[in-house]
């Protein structure tokens, strides 16, 4: 949730509409469900999903591959259904019944920096129920995210109407929005990040993750110095049989002096460090390796 991978529709066909029409209501259904009962179909549904579709099971098993995690495949299959199937309670089902659902573990690091009044980049990569962190800590505290409104306008209700919460601010996905955040941080205010998705052309450095060239962002390490602001890492752990999340706030220890390479690969190390705590919770299906238009390969080469 802290930036969501979506892209604009210009137009909505007629065909759009009634998938519009269908979705939210289906979606509305879906949230009035136990979240146990969510998650247990949900991991049903991620095999399904496995077996069906070829480039989500290449990417799967490749990354996991990739990084030595093979081992838990079974494990990730489910869980990737998991994180479908909760999306209608974690968008649509009435915040304090969501709320109810998690349970904050060393909230007291955030506490502190927001009562020294100073900025905070929360850095939160694809692990785990990465929807709900936004949502908790706007409970709390004045929250802005990047936002990229979506590719299929049928999920564009169900995004912003989750995203319109009290102290949950959206920041565009451009200049205007980075400047945006920027003036945010340097009020002493704290703002969001998916720090492992594959940035655009001219926002990135090629770094090592899981031993692999991928184009990293370098955003988060340059609004962090500019603001003077304190890197938190922070996801939500999905507890077994629908019991809830867990979500951890984690100290940022490494270092962000140096050239933006080296900036970028000391965040793609820590978000490896928070993967192996709970590997099939990560969302390997996503092709992190992929080479953006307009972008010169690495020279060892990158995933298609």
């Amino acid at each position: 949730m802290l930036l969501v991978q979506y892209q604009t529709c210009s137009r909505t066909s007629k065909p759009h509409r009634l998938h519009t029409f269908m979705l939210v209501p289906i979606f509305r259904f879906l949230s009035s469900f136990p979240l146990p009962v969510l998650h247990a179909v949900g991991g049903a549904l991620g095999w399904v999903v496995y077996l069906m579709s070829s480039s989500h099971r290449r990417h799967m098993r490749a990354n996991m591959a990739q990084a030595g995690y093979t081992h838990h495949l079974s494990a990730a299959i489910a869980e990737a259904g998991k994180s479908i199937l909760e999306l209608p309670f974690i968008w649509c089902a009435d915040p304090a019944r969501v709320s109810r659902h998690a349970t904050l573990e060393n909230w007291q690091l955030v506490q502190h920096e927001l009562d020294a009044g100073r900025g905070i980049v929360f850095l939160t990569p694809h692990l785990g129920c990465f929807e709900i962190v936004a949502q908790e800590i706007a409970l709390r505290t004045e929250l802005m995210v990047m936002y990229r409104p979506p590719r299929q306008a049928a999920l564009k209700p169900l995004i912003e109407d989750a995203r319109a919460r009290d102290n949950l601010l959206l920041a565009p996905a451009n200049m205007g929005g980075v400047r945006m955040l920027a003036k945010f941080l340097k009020k002493g205010r704290p703002i969001g990040l998916l720090p492992d998705q594959v940035p655009q052309e001219g926002d990135g450095v090629w770094a090592t993750f899981f031993g692999r060239d991928a184009y990293t962002m370098t955003l988060p390490a340059k609004l962090a110095q500019l603001g003077d602001a304190t890197v938190i890492v922070t996801y939500a752990e999905r507890l077994p049989a629908g019991r809830g999340y867990v979500i951890h706030f984690v100290p940022f220890t490494a270092s962000l002096a140096g050239d933006t390479a080296s900036q970028a690969q000391a965040i793609n190390t820590a978000m490896e460090q928070l993967i192996a705590r709970h590997p099939a919770q990560y969302y390997w299906s996503y092709n992190r390796y992929k080479v953006p238009h307009g972008v010169e390969a690495p020279q060892h080469g990158a995933a298609a």
